[in-house]
This record gives structure tokens, C-alpha cells and sequence, in this order.
């Protein structure tokens, strides 16, 4: 095998984002991008296969066609991998089958997968392709952080465990974050905040995650965009002892109507820092407990690591909300954590240090790349290219 080329395709319910990145000498250089919308709302793109014969369509107007010798892999983002995948895999019609086994587990996101690999294996059947899990990073974490505290025969019969999300991002931030300070991940201990619509925190002690904030599904943990994180199970009792409310009513409310949209109607952090600005009460209470929620996991995860090196944000709020990254660090000294204000308030689009010199904790912000982690998984995994 000779290609270098990796596609790294993320296939949603009704988008497909592509990138081609040409992994020659472990660089990771873009070649192409783009995203897909509407899948199934219009009639020039009725289906994913009409979808990803577009992105092959887009890729040869740029002389970047699957047809290209140099390309050895296509690369899938697949949300739920399990208790059976923890690794990069070769995708077979036996992974196919097993992924689609996995189903029940991540209905709103493991389907699509599946549809973007039926349709790329149709369109390259000769090529490698690998199903890289966003469940996989998370798969190290111990017996003790991933049981809930129910029957464990029911649990069992039904897969109920944490997974963890994310995975490909708290990856490649981990292992950025070692860089960054140039340590050897090995040495480090890194609390990753991926703060994006969807949020997610975990504990990485040496390159290994031992603790995450997403359990069985997305909806755990942290505040989020639209969803609820940490809840009482008894609120759905409740809600439909009282309320009167169906599962998939409840469903939809901790899902898609909670976290800072139900707070306060607003699931932009810009938007409500603007609001806060002029006054708005709840959007300062959404604000609060918002950043009340990550207070809790940095503290909870320094427990677990025991020691922390860093605490890395990334992601899309991450990344760009200083004012989230300042409010979160804020009277956290005793642990060893102090944002410096100037550092946190410039913008920049690469991996920097924000906490104040003499800081026991490094506060950074790494920015995520997702696809990079993939493609460097799926290229990894087929070979070198020689």
C-alpha cells in the first residue's frame, strides 16, 4: 500500500462533514473539507448515498477523487462502540452487523453511522475502512467508575454501564496537553473539559482516561447546549407520575429543551454572555449553574487523579469563552489552580498556557481536532503507506 490519504468521514441523521488529510510523515495536512446538509430534505440530496456521491463528486473537482492510489483509508467516526469495540477496527460485514447490534444503545447516532459506511464500502469496496468509537477512549476506565449502583443482572442483560463520548477529542486533547508542556503523556495528568453544545468532562491520568462525565448515553454530566447532564432519576418518575408525560416526552425535554435552552432559552454561550451583560437574570442563573456543574467534576476529578498537571478546555465554548474559563478556575487556588487574566483573554486559534506563572496546575486551552485523531487512529491501523 502506497496511499498516504485519509478520508475521515463524520455521517450524521442528516449531514455528512468530510476531511482528506494526507498523513505523509505523520503530518495530518488538509487537503480538502466540506459538509453535506439537508440529507433527506431536498431533492438533490434525497439519501446518504446521494450524499457521500457528492462529497466523491466535490473531491474530484479538487483532482482529490476516491479513485486516487493515494488514498488507503476512509476513516468513520462511529458514536457507540460498546463494551466490544475499545479500538480502532477494521470495518467487515461481521463490525457492520455489531455495530448495528449497538443500536438501542445510541439510536440517534449509530444508525447514520452505519448508512455512511454502507454507502463508502459501496463506492471504494476495495479500500480499507476503519470505524474509529468515540465510547473507545473511555474503555480503561476502571470496574469502580463504570458501574451504576443497580442490579447488576439487569444492568448486565441491558449493557447499562458509563461508556463515556467524546473519546476522540479527550484523545488527541490529552495527548496535546502533554505536548504543550512538553511532557510525555505518560507523565501527565489532565482534566479535559470538551465544552461544546454537547459537554464533557474526564479524568486522564498518564494518557489513560480513568473517569468521565457521559455515562450509558450523551445526556450525563456536565450542563450542556440543550441537555439537562447530572439529574435525580426520580424526575422522571415524577414527570410522568405527575406531569403525565410520556418516555419519549421526557426524552425530548432532558435532551433537546434543558441545559442553558431551558434555563434561560438560549443554548449560545455568547448569546447569554451578552445577556448577562445587559442585566438578564436568567441568563446570569443559566451562567451560574452552568459553571456551578464544571466547578463540581474539576474538583471531583482532582480526587481521582490524586495529583493534576492540567486542566485543558477545548471544544467550541472551550476554546473561545474566556469568560466561562475564568468564572470555572475562579477560587480554585487551594488546588493549585490560577487563571491569569491577561493570558485567558487573548484569542488565538492554537494551544496555549492561560494560568499565571508559578501555577502548581496548568490551565490551557487546546483546541480539539477530532478528525486528526481519527484519521491518525485509521492510518495507523491499515499501515504506513510503504
Amino acid at each position: 500500500m502506497n496511499g498516504t490519504r485519509v478520508l475521515v468521514l463524520n455521517s450524521g441523521s442528516s449531514s455528512v462533514k468530510y476531511q482528506l488529510l494526507d498523513m505523509a510523515e505523520g503530518a495530518g495536512a488538509r487537503l480538502a473539507s466540506g459538509v453535506v446538509e439537508r440529507i433527506g430534505e431536498s431533492p438533490e440530496v434525497p439519501d446518504h448515498a446521494a450524499a457521500l456521491k457528492r462529497v466523491a463528486g466535490e473531491l474530484a473537482a479538487q483532482d482529490l477523487g476516491l479513485d486516487s492510489p493515494a488514498l488507503a483509508a476512509v476513516g468513520h467516526r462511529v458514536v457507540h462502540g460498546g463494551t466490544r469495540f475499545t479500538e480502532p477496527t477494521l470495518i467487515t460485514d461481521e463490525v457492520v452487523a455489531a455495530i448495528e447490534e449497538l443500536v438501542p444503545l445510541a439510536p440517534l447516532h449509530n444508525p447514520a453511522n452505519i448508512t455512511g459506511i454502507r454507502v463508502a464500502r459501496e463506492l471504494r469496496p476495495d479500500l480499507p475502512q476503519v470505524a474509529v468509537f468515540d465510547t473507545a477512549f473511555h474503555a480503561t476506565i476502571p470496574e469502580a467508575a463504570a458501574r451504576y449502583a443497580i442490579d447488576t443482572a439487569t444492568a448486565d442483560a441491558h449493557g447499562v454501564r458509563r461508556y463515556g463520548f467524546h473519546g476522540t477529542s479527550h484523545a488527541y486533547v490529552s495527548r496535546a496537553t502533554a505536548e504543550l508542556l512538553g511532557r510525555d503523556v505518560r507523565e501527565v495528568n489532565t482534566i479535559v473539559l470538551h465544552l461544546g453544545n454537547g459537554a464533557s468532562a474526564s479524568a486522564v491520568r498518564g494518557g489513560v482516561c480513568v473517569d468521565t462525565s457521559m455515562g450509558l448515553t450523551p445526556l450525563e454530566g456536565l450542563v450542556m447546549g440543550t441537555r439537562s447532564g447530572d439529574l435525580d432519576p426520580a424526575v422522571i418518575f415524577h414527570l410522568a407520575r405527575v406531569g403525565g408525560l410520556s418516555t419519549d416526552e421526557i426524552d425530548t425535554l432532558l435532551n433537546k429543551r434543558s441545559g442553558l435552552l431551558g434555563l434561560c432559552g438560549d443554548n449560545d454561550m455568547r448569546e447569554i454572555t451578552r445577556r448577562i451583560g445587559e442585566g438578564d437574570e436568567r441568563a446570569r442563573l443559566a451562567f451560574d449553574v452552568y459553571i456551578h456543574r464544571l466547578r463540581k467534576y474539576v474538583g471531583a476529578y482532582t480526587a481521582v487523579l490524586g495529583r493534576v498537571d492540567a486542566v485543558a478546555f477545548t471544544a467550541g465554548v472551550g476554546e473561545n469563552a474566556a469568560a466561562v474559563r475564568e468564572a470555572a478556575m475562579a477560587g480554585l487556588e487551594g488546588l493549585g489552580i490560577e487563571v491569569d487574566a491577561a493570558r485567558n483573554a487573548v484569542r488565538g486559534s492554537s494551544a496555549r498556557i492561560v494560568s499565571a506563572d508559578g501555577s502548581r496546575v496548568a490551565v490551557a486551552v487546546v483546541p480539539t481536532d477530532e478528525e486528526l485523531e481519527i484519521a491518525t487512529e485509521a492510518y495507523a491501523l491499515v499501515g504506513s503507506g510503504s
